[in-house]
């Protein structure tokens, strides 16, 4: 499944940025706004695995609250997975 055909995913911008935590862990994953039970996280995707790392310790309500937060950099990213 490609982020385009993933509904719960979408790049807050052009430029692409790689999950700390994904990277960490060994993979080079892009970030991603995703959508859990919980709300809208920034995190990666892999096509085999699904959700793969939750990047920000923050969820917001909405996909645009998110989108906004992250291109604002009002976000922390998360340390630990």
């Amino acid at each position: 499944m490609t982020q385009t055909e993933n509904p719960s995913a979408a790049k807050a911008d052009e430029t692409v940025q790689v999950g700390a935590l994904a990277r960490a862990s060994g993979k080079e994953y892009p970030m991603e706004i995703l959508q859990s039970a919980a709300g809208f996280y920034l995190g990666t995707y892999s096509d085999e695995d699904g959700p793969y790392t939750r990047e920000s310790t923050q969820y917001w309500p909405t996909r645009e609250k998110a989108k906004k937060a992250w291109d604002e950099g009002r976000w922390t990213q998360r340390t630990y997975l």
